[in-house]
This record gives structure tokens, sequence and C-alpha cells, in this order.
């Protein structure tokens, strides 16, 4: 029972990590399951869907579907819908139920694009990881069918961001602050995948020197890029203004061949200061504020066991991981949600994230890209 959640919220699930992270690209996205799952998803996790067009649908599989496996019937209706839509590409995303009765996504797929011509992926997402799988998964398996092989680095200061999401980022000036910092030191960036961009980009993401990866989303796809076109990366999203000045010098070292070591803090005391989120921001933040303030800060991570984690961070998937992990905390910079499970000793600094809240507080999402003051001035 150590994995279920009594007090907290889980995050965004895997399904809804491959729904965000292609939805302003082009395709068309079908998250399989019962009738309403995408409004879960939309309502909650989605802060473009009332401002931009996108072609996601649910299945709207019935009870009887579930039991007798009747694929042809959802296959029929999405190569239905793609000859009326014209979608660049068709992406099918499991669910709980898909799962357990042994739905097989990429075998669908390959029937749907043999019908249709259309490019077409099926995800085997289960609903029981977060959104950092989902995400990761798309993101690569796209990026390894539409970039073009036949293009190399510029050596001209090129770049990509990778792992954008409103998951992570949500809408608030974040990636255009990310975008302004770069070109504001002599970086050209080809692509913010994807957010913000264009699918021609995505297609010459071979094109740069360098890639920028903000999120555990985007590791995979920036693997992908090294392995293919030799491309080094960077993991890290520039807060603050002194960690900022660190990004940018290890981007100019990789994009002069050298080696760097962003984060010179391997390990954290253990002082009671502990930070929740994703691997790659809440790394960064910590930095930054250890740069900033000389506060050291320890990594709860609920939502990957990303290889950045310090010996002194943890990862935490269960809520009693995390409430025992605050047992003795002191001061905690995390969602406003996990003020429920702190003691009363403890201070709780909020650091809304979309991904966990949804959008109860997205207004209050700061965008600390080169200054971290509205955290900062709260220790």
């Amino acid at each position: 029972m150590n994995q279920t959640s009594r007090i907290l919220s889980t995050y965004s699930a895997d399904a809804f990590g491959v729904a965000s992270s292609l939805f302003e690209l082009g395709g068309m996205v079908i998250i399989h399951d019962a009738s309403g799952c995408n409004s879960t998803y939309t309502t909650h996790d989605e802060p473009r869907w009332y401002d931009m067009d996108s072609m996601l649908f649910v299945s709207a599989i019935s009870e009887m579907e579930a039991i007798m496996g009747d694929d042809e019937k959802l296959i029929s209706d999405i190569v239905t819908e793609a000859r009326k839509f014209h979608p660049r590409f068709i992406a099918i995303a499991g669910t709980p139920i898909p799962a357990m009765t042994g739905f097989d996504g990429p075998s669908v797929a390959m029937q749907i694009e043999n019908l249709t011509g259309i490019p077409s992926f099926g995800f085997n997402t289960t609903g029981m990881k977060t959104y950092v799988s989902g995400a990761a998964m798309a993101l690569r398996d796209l990026a390894a069918r539409f970039v073009r092989k036949d293009i190399t680095p510029k050596r001209d200061h090129y770049i990509n961001v990778l792992g954008a999401t409103p998951l992570d980022f949500s809408t608030n000036g974040q990636i255009e602050s990310i975008v302004k910092l770069l070109t504001g030191h002599g970086w050209k960036v080809n692509c913010t995948y994807a957010m913000n961009t264009t699918f021609e980009a995505v297609e010459n993401m071979g094109c740069a020197d360098v890639n920028l990866v903000i999120s555990s989303t985007g590791r995979d796809t920036a693997e992908f890029l090294k392995d293919t076109f030799g491309t080094p990366f960077l993991e890290a999203v520039p807060y603050g203004k002194e960690f900022s000045r660190k990004v940018l010098s290890s981007l100019e070292k990789l994009y002069n061949g050298e080696g760097t070591d962003l984060f010179e803090t391997k390990d954290a005391p253990s002082d009671g200061c502990f930070l929740i989120g994703e691997e790659i921001a809440a790394l960064s933040l910590s930095e930054a504020l250890l740069l900033e303030t000389g506060r050291s800060f320890r990594i709860l991570c609920p939502t990957n066991d990303g290889p950045l984690l310090r010996s002194t961070d943890r990862y935490t998937p269960y809520e009693d991981d995390i409430v025992d992990a605050l047992s003795g905390a002191e001061t905690v910079i995390c969602d406003p949600t996990y003020r429920n499970i702190l003691t009363d000793k403890a201070r709780a600094i909020d650091w809304p994230h979309e991904a966990c809240s949804g959008r109860i507080y997205r207004k209050y999402i700061p965008n600390l890209i080169g200054d971290i003051s509205d955290i900062s001035e709260k220790l």
C-alpha cells in the first residue's frame, strides 16, 4: 500500500506527457481510454487548450470493446478521422485499461500507417508512470523518425533547446526568456522542442552545434542527436544571474570541444533544507540558490530517478517516501500541495509545478530564468 496517495496529488501521467510534448507539432494524438479521459488532461494539464488548435482525441473505448480487445474499431475510427484532417503524423497513447488488456500500440500504429500512409506511433504508456516517461519517449521517437539525416552542424553557434513542455514550464514566458537569454549571448536558436517552434525546425535539429536540455523529457532526444550527429549537450535550466552565467560559459566550452562540469556541488549537506521537483529543474534551482544565497538544498525528485541526482538527493516516487524524507525538514521549496504533509516546524516556499498541481496554482508559477529573487528573497 506504500504506492497509495492519501494526501498528495499524483503527477501528470505518461500518456499525458505524450499528448503535451506533441501538442503543437501538427499531428493527431489519440489517448486510448474511456470517454472523458482527454478532458482530465486538457482541463488540468494543458494551458494551451483554449488558445491553440490541436488534433487531440480520446478513443472512448467501451467496456465491451476493452474486454473483447476490439482493436479494429479503434483502427477504423482513426483512419476515418485521419483522412478527414490530414495530420502530419498519428500517435496513440495507452492508459491503464488498454495496458491491462494487452493492447499493442506499436502494432496498431503499424496497421494504421499501412492504411493511411501517414507516419504513425504507438506508445505503450500505462498511466502508472509520470509524464517524464511518456514525453521522453514521444520526443525521442518523433525525432528519430523526422529529423533529417542529410544535415550537419553549422558551426555557427546554432543551438536546440530540448524538453520544453508546459508540464514543466507552463506558458508564463519561461521558454521565451530562455530563447532571449541565449540569443542575447550570440546563440542562434534553431528549435525549442517542442513549444513555440515549427516542424521544419524539428526536421533540422541536426544543424545545431550544441543542445541545451532543460527537462528530463528531452534527455533521450539529446542522446539520439549525439549518437546521430555527434552533438554535445548540456542539462540545465538557466535560473538566476550567477547560474545563468555558468550555463552560458559551459555551452561555450562544449561548442569549442572542451569538457565542462556545471554542477560543482556533488553533495548537499543534510541541514533540513529540501527542494522538490523534476530532476534538471530542481538541481538547477538548487545550484542557483547556492551561488546567490549560500544555502544548500537536498533534492527530492518524485518524477524520475535521473542520473544527475547526487548521493544526498533522493528519488521519491511515493507519498510515503516524501513524508519520511521531510520528517526533519526546516525549509522546503515545493509545489503548494506539499504543504499538506509538512510538519509544523517546516517552512514552505511555494514553487508551483504544472505537472503536479495543474491549473490550481498556474498563475503563481514564477519565471526564474535569469532572476530567482521570487524565491531567494523568501529564504
